[in-house]
């Protein structure tokens, strides 16, 4: 069998990620998008919605369903930012901080059992070559 290419690695490797984080999501009525939303707000303070897209990778069309979804639910409610009349912050409600503490406890469990699993050199080695695969893609050294 050939190897597997990088990009094949990380493209499934994520791809089961994101299907693992989506069927526990479920169970709570939500999506690991949603969930990724969640943890992107600020439990107390307004969170501008221009970095909760830069935290989440996500381009401003799909920011926007995303939190469109969170406000039918109850989830998130919509500010404008005092300091700047343009801007709006998003702010969690009662069920969205219920909700962000599931997700966050989520990602903590996920993390854990990694931990358990992979030893912290290979763990290094891994984060060491995923920050390296970043910073080419940013620096623009493979394209």
């Amino acid at each position: 069998m050939k190897d597997k290419t990088i990009d094949y690695i990380l493209r499934a490797t994520w791809q089961s990620v994101a299907r693992m984080y989506n069927e526990e999501a479920s169970k709570f009525d939500g999506s690991m998008a949603i969930g990724f939303a969640l943890l992107s707000i600020d439990k107390e303070e307004g969170t501008p919605s221009s970095y909760i897209s830069n935290r989440m990778g996500m381009e401003a069309t799909s920011l926007t369903r995303t939190l469109k979804t969170l406000e039918e639910k109850g989830l998130i409610i919509r500010k404008k930012n005092p300091d700047d009349g343009r801007g709006v912050l998003i702010y969690l409600t009662d069920l969205g901080k219920e909700k962000r503490e599931l997700s966050r406890n989520t990602v903590l469990k996920f993390n854990e059992v990694i931990r358990q699993n992979v030893s912290e050199d290979k763990l290094k080695n891994f984060i060491e070559v995923a920050d390296v695969i970043t910073e080419l893609i940013n620096e623009k050294k493979i394209f």
